[in-house]
């Protein structure tokens, strides 16, 4: 049996891998990969059904390591399948939706916490119970799933093991999500924008948003102001008291920029309105 499995799995994983190298298409990867999973699943039922086992601790082995191996994998590409179709659009919404994803992982660890103590501690003291066919005990955790599968090729806890195998590689996939989007976040806020307009233009700007206290309730310094300026949008505004001198002394339009501003916006707002 051992040498029949690692066939199996050496096969699916090698397929797999070049599922994953060939197909640009994420959604139509996972749906291959399902589709191999489960020819592989039939293929290693019919060997066992055909085979047996040669005595109840290979087949313990068998419903307790090697089939629950090959299951999680069909349960996480199911799962990251569904995860990646249903997916939101937008940083916050996607990410309040993998939060939601991995509560559910939690309500599953909460639900179970007794066997994944047993599982994870590797205990043996009711394997026979857990992973012979026909020798489950309803009181021992069973999920009505069991009762619907094949029990010629399920046991009472076989698929319990697969989805806490399952569950691990899915809470991976989605924090890997999260740090992604994360970093995506970090890298958009922290990219500067350079200034291409007119230094006269940005301390036109600086002076009338000063004038309207819109920094610190108008406790900020003219100077602190025009420096977050120069460092946020990688410019140098040189002596800009004696720029702002010039704007006074003009003649004639002493607000361009503003008014430039002001007229390219309500101009947007027509256009807009006209559609």
């Amino acid at each position: 049996m051992t040498e029949y499995f690692k066939k199996i799995s050496d096969e699916l994983d090698e397929e797999i891998k070049e599922l994953a190298y060939e197909q640009g298409n994420v959604l139509a990867s996972y749906e291959k990969a399902i589709e191999l999973i489960l020819s592989k699943t039939t293929e290693l039922k019919e060997y066992v059904l055909k085979t047996g086992f040669e005595n109840e601790q290979e087949e313990i082995h068998f419903f307790k390591y090697q089939k629950p191996a090959i299951i999680a994998q069909l349960i996480y590409y199911n799962a990251i399948y569904k995860i990646e179709a249903r997916k939101p659009y937008g940083t916050k919404s996607i990410r309040k939706y993998l939060n939601k994803e991995l509560k559910k992982l939690k309500r599953f660890f909460d639900n179970n916490l007794d066997f994944y103590k047993y599982y994870r501690s590797n205990n043996s003291f009711l394997d026979e119970n857990f992973f012979v066919r026909g020798k489950h005990d309803i009181k021992l955790w069973l999920d009505t799933y069991y009762f619907q599968s094949d029990q010629t090729f399920s046991t009472s806890h076989d698929y319990k093991v697969a989805k806490i195998i399952a569950n691990d590689l899915i809470q991976v996939y989605i924090e890997d999500q999260l740090y992604s989007k994360t970093q995506d976040s970090k890298s958009v806020a922290t990219q500067k924008l350079n200034w291409t307009g007119s230094k006269t233009a940005m301390i036109e700007l600086i002076y009338a948003l000063n004038c309207q206290g819109v920094f610190d309730n108008g406790n900020s310094d003219i100077r602190l102001i025009a420096q977050y300026f120069e460092n946020t949008f990688n410019i140098e505004l040189g002596n800009f008291y004696q720029t702002f001198l010039e704007l006074r002394t003009r003649k004639i339009n002493r607000t361009k920029f503003l008014d430039e501003l002001r007229d390219g916006l309500l101009k947007k707002m027509d256009e807009q309105d006209e559609k």
